[in-house]
């Protein structure tokens, strides 16, 4: 049956009954000490950094990802399930549906700021056919439903027999619900919250402590957080108890292993262990429900878990996640380059832990690692143009590694979709009479503060060069503070702790001035305070010596002993063969380091080619070459560029961390 057909006919014999929020039912995440500032209230300048790569979501990433999901039967998978039938074969994955419910979500972001008509409609169409799937009671899990005879392999031969294991029913859960809070925020409409409180109701009754429930908790997290925001949308606090349950009751049901961080109760862990994606979003929910409930022993477990991260098991991308096997976290300082595993959803994975504990403590330093991993780790796993993806994100590779438009395992592409157009959403974030601002990026902002309206806008070219100019556009009648964030890697901290260092010497200068008069510069938690009644068409003008710099991993980091990477901003910079005429790999770093800074332009081939400004390095290195029987060194130049940049141009070699001595293969 053609995918047209099957909404039409869904359209014609499904009918949803809606669910009326009222505004006294919302609850705001008043819990976190620090409120966001949402994304819809930021307009990123389209012919900028960020603008170009919310374009390319718009235009590309989502409309591909709505098509794979069509061309693999993920939507075909829903009319099976509402027409079950033992001849149906259940292939795939256990959670091919969260592609479609991730999908939702980003193009329901995009909708909040580029309204797209035909857009809602084709989403609209999607959601009957998810709701002609549904079983009375709420239950929806196609993978189980289309053929409950011989159901995925995975799935086991009862509800939730298998949820701690493979079966992925409460993962599937967690994202229904954060797709369809982005859609009724989008449109007003409930149809698809409709189905998510239903399946939500359902693990709610049916998952508990009491005589008639069984108690489970989720194998792959991202329920507890998904269920804690679909508290603060509709005020029901069971979602909430449910959520806190989950991770309550974690490390005491029959599932106790490190892969899936139950290996201990979840207020005694102290380390990042096992699967980094499931880790990351892990923390996530228990900094939402400590936010909630204010249930302080989460927020102490949390906080020792990141220092365990940031001090011992973060890449200097912001990846996270070592090894191939179980896709987790290595043992301390186990980082290696050409085997990282640093999967694309762990790096959004940890923007999201980083961002939450930002909220709860007001500390710059987890923005520090938020946009290491955002400039580097994260958007390396999606191309310039929006239409390929990584799964994992090395720091080296000899040729193996390219992306790719699709996967069987889809979680990263899906993941991308709804993580781009959710960007303009950290750059700022209030609490009473103070405005942080976070990130530098060009763009106009409009929120309420103290229940007034203010607006700015943020001129710059970051992160290519260190210059912003914020002017106020409106401002408060009263004094409001600015907390302007100064980076981590000016005041030469490239993270917090001392798992990376720079080590050129050099001490970059960074000034902060309001209508040309310098202001002090004393920090408050990697933020200088700029509190004054302000005046329309006041300025902010923050400079930030953006050097090339030389980075050491801590001497345990044995992948990276003997070898330097390169920074300049916030941005990590690799070797890559198209740049370089001879094998990149044979380069040892000249003793005396002096760089070249100077504008070029990834050239992309093909039907799509296209050319993507960059901000390029050169530096001298000597190189090894075979002149006949003979090992012969020659000088040369090598040249670098952004990380997130690379494969664009065919397979070949890439390095991060570059050799300061030589290494023969």
């Amino acid at each position: 049956m053609k995918i047209k057909n099957i909404f039409t006919a869904a359209i014609l014999f499904c009918v949803l009954p809606s669910v009326s929020l009222s505004a006294q039912q919302a609850v705001s995440l008043s819990g976190y000490p620090i409120g966001p500032v949402p994304f819809t209230s930021v307009k990123i300048a389209t012919d900028s950094f960020w603008g170009q790569r919310l374009q390319a979501s718009r235009e590309v990433t989502v409309p591909l990802a709505f098509s794979k999901c069509e061309e693999t039967g993920r939507y075909e998978n829903f009319v099976h399930a509402a027409n079950p039938s033992d001849q149906w074969k259940v292939e795939g994955f256990s959670f091919d549906d969260t592609d479609v419910y991730k999908t939702i979500e980003g193009a329901s972001y995009l909708m909040q700021t580029y309204p797209d008509a035909k857009m809602e409609r084709y989403i609209d169409s999607i959601i009957v056919i998810m709701a002609a799937a549904q079983e009375p009671d709420g239950y929806l899990y196609t993978a189980r439903t289309q053929n409950p005879a011989h159901p995925h392999e995975w799935a086991g031969d009862h509800r939730w027999e298998k949820v701690e294991e493979l079966s992925h029913e409460f993962y599937n859960l967690g994202h229904m619900v954060e797709g369809a809070i982005a859609h009724y925020q989008a449109t007003g409409k409930t149809t698809f919250l409709d189905i998510a409180r239903k399946y939500a109701d359902c693990v709610c009754r049916e998952i508990g402590p009491g005589e008639d429930q069984v108690v489970r908790v989720p194998g792959h997290q991202i329920a507890e957080m998904a269920l804690a925001k679909l508290y603060t949308v509709t005020g029901d606090k069971k979602y909430l108890d449910q959520a806190k349950f989950f991770l309550d009751r974690r490390g005491y049901t029959s599932r106790q292993d490190i892969y899936s961080q139950a290996h201990l109760p979840v207020l005694e862990q102290d380390e990042a262990v096992g699967h980094a994606v499931r880790a990351a979003y892990m923390y996530s929910g228990m900094a939402d429900v400590a936010a909630l409930t204010g249930d302080q022993g989460y927020i102490h477990a949390i906080d020792r878990i990141w220092e365990n991260i940031v001090a011992k098991k973060l890449y200097i991308t912001g990846g996270i996640g070592a090894t191939h096997m179980g896709e987790a976290f290595g043992e301390n300082y186990e980082l290696p380059n050409m085997s990282a595993y640093c999967e694309t959803c762990a790096a959004i994975g940890n923007v999201y832990v980083n961002y939450r504990l930002f909220l709860l403590h007001g500390d710059a330093k987890y923005f520090d690692v938020l946009e290491r991993t955002l400039y580097n780790g994260l958007i390396s796993g999606v191309s310039l143009d929006g239409g390929g993806f990584f799964y994992p994100n090395p720091l080296e590779s000899a040729g193996q590694h390219a992306r790719k438009p699709w996967f069987g395992c889809a979680c990263c592409p899906s993941n991308i979709c709804r993580f781009i157009p959710s960007v303009p959403g950290y750059v700022y974030a209030a609490k009473s009479d103070s405005l942080y601002v976070n990130l530098y990026m060009p763009n106009t902002m409009t929120t309420a503060l103290m229940g007034k309206e203010v607006q700015l806008t943020q001129q710059t070219g970051y992160p290519w060069n260190g210059d912003v100019r914020i002017t106020v556009d409106k401002p408060l009648k009263q004094n409001m503070v600015m907390m302007l964030r100064i980076p981590g890697w000016v005041r030469n901290a490239p993270v917090p702790g001392d798992l990376y260092a720079y080590v050129d010497g050099k001490t970059p200068q960074w000034s902060v001035s309001v209508n040309g008069e310098k202001v002090d510069g004393t920090l408050q938690k990697g933020y200088v305070a700029v509190n004054r009644k302000w005046k329309k068409g006041d300025v902010v003008e923050l400079h930030f010596d953006m050097e090339t710099r030389v980075v050491k991993a801590h001497e345990n980091v044995r992948a990276d002993r003997g070898r330097l990477a390169v920074e300049r901003g916030p941005l990590v910079y690799c070797a890559e063969w198209p740049d370089n005429s001879f094998d990149i790999k044979s380069a040892v770093l000249n003793r005396n380091l002096q760089f070249e800074v100077f504008r070029s332009a990834i050239e992309t081939s093909g039907e799509k080619a296209a050319s993507y400004p960059v901000t390029a390095i050169r530096t001298g290195v000597q190189y090894l070459r075979w002149d006949g029987d003979n090992l012969k060194a020659e000088e040369g130049c090598l040249t670098l560029i952004p990380y997130y940049a690379w494969a664009h141009r065919g397979s070949g070699k890439m390095m991060v961390w570059l050799p300061t001595e030589a290494i023969i293969q």
